[in-house]
């Protein structure tokens, strides 16, 4: 079985007072923060070196400066950007903000789309909190459906559903007090010193605003696998990828289910990018075997390239690298193909059903994004798949390209 290497980045609370100081020692770095914190109206050289604790957990604060470290990070991994970056990695993710850095990563969106979207992302979302008392609490242990039911009982959102017996709840204030007085047998209760109710309805107003911005947002298919927050599908289409970031603002972060498809794509080796720690623990937790890296400082850097040499897949294995000329349908997740009644040449139209992945726990349809003609089927009629597995090449017409 060959390597398989996942960069994933961490979400908010991940970020601590002078994280950065060590990273602008090294060459170019300082000069890209300078540039993203042009772009994105904030001194994230100031807010990374010396603001206190209580100044950087602000929203508006948090969110961009921790995407600014993420890149970074990866610049100064792979100096020569996405070629080398979507060469070498199977698969990126990133828990809850973490995504917009890896989108930008795999060269979804550019870094100055990414630090102006996370800008305002931080922003509606801070205003959203400041409408309504709103909260988080970390349920730690307890048998999940127990959790669960007891969050539902409640009235409250699983936000966050993190694997290793990791589940967020989010809601009003008073909500989570009835909750600390009856919560789940078996489990720990920890309350989070967070603004407010992050993905849940009461980020509603912040998703309407960010849909609205997005439509001016240019998008590239993702040049390596990217897995989604919202239900750990690869997604393959670039304008699928920014309506599930700006969904994503609402809607829970499924990151155990982001961590199974890991397991499905054969994950050797998971690196975390700075701030790190965070997902490598719970990696450590839920991927038994799996080797993991946490790159916190550049003094990690050379540790990390040897990590990366170690868990890359070989040169002629990126499937995702499509030729201009066509374009490729792949599986959002592991399981049996179905293939539909088209064969090549057929031509599609957007929102075709073109096959059905039967998986273990349910069905999930695979609809064309554009218009095309199908070039060529890429697996038979009952053939297994994984995650991100081309299924065939479809020629584009009309608005495809």
């Amino acid at each position: 079985m060959g390597c398989v290497l996942v960069l994933v980045a961490p979400g908010q609370g991940a970020q601590t007072p002078g994280f950065l100081t060590p990273w602008l020692e090294v060459p170019g770095y300082a000069d890209r923060l300078a540039w993203w914190s042009a772009v994105a109206g904030l001194d994230l050289v100031h807010y990374g070196t010396e603001a206190d604790a209580d100044t950087i957990k602000d929203t508006a604060i948090a969110q961009p400066l921790l995407v600014a470290a993420g890149l970074g990070a990866m610049f100064a991994l792979f100096p020569h950007s996405c070629d080398t970056f979507c060469v070498e990695v199977g698969a990126v993710g990133g828990h809850s903000v973490g995504e917009i850095t890896a989108a930008a990563g795999a060269g979804v969106i550019s870094s100055e789309a990414a630090m102006v979207f996370v800008r305002e992302r931080g922003r509606l979302m801070a205003q959203a909190a400041a409408a309504t008392p709103t909260g988080m609490t970390a349920v730690l242990g307890g048998d999940p459906e127990v959790v669960l039911a007891k969050i539902a009982e409640h009235g409250l959102v699983p936000a966050n559903n993190n694997g290793a017996g990791q589940i967020v709840a989010a809601g009003t204030l008073e909500q989570l007090a009835a909750f600390a007085e009856d919560g789940p047998d078996g489990a720990r209760l920890r309350a989070l010193s967070v603004a407010g109710a992050f993905h849940t309805e009461h980020m509603a107003p912040a998703v309407a605003h960010l849909g609205a911005l997005a439509k001016g947002i240019t998008t590239r298919d993702p040049r390596t696998r990217l897995v989604s927050n919202a239900d750990g599908a690869v997604v393959h289409d670039g304008a699928e990828v920014l309506r599930r970031l700006v969904s994503q603002v609402s809607n829970p972060v499924r990151w155990d289910l982001c961590q199974e498809s890991f397991a499905e794509l054969g994950v050797t080796g998971l690196l975390e990018v700075a701030p790190a720690g965070t997902l490598t623990g719970l990696a450590k937790r839920a991927l038994k075997g799996v080797e993991t890296f946490a790159l916190k400082t550049p003094a990690d850097l050379d540790a990390a390239r040897e990590f990366v040499a170690k868990h890359a897949e070989p040169n002629d294995t990126n499937h995702l690298d499509a030729a201009p000329a066509w374009r490729l349908v792949v599986a959002p997740h592991g399981g049996t193909v179905r293939r539909g009644a088209f064969g090549e040449g057929a031509t599609l139209t957007t929102g075709t059903a073109v096959a059905t992945i039967v998986a273990r726990r349910d069905e999930h349809e695979i609809t064309v994004q554009h218009e095309g003609e199908i070039l060529e089927w890429l697996v038979e009629d009952g053939d297994p798949v994984a995650p991100g597995q081309p299924l065939l090449r479809v020629h584009p017409t009309g608005s495809f390209g």
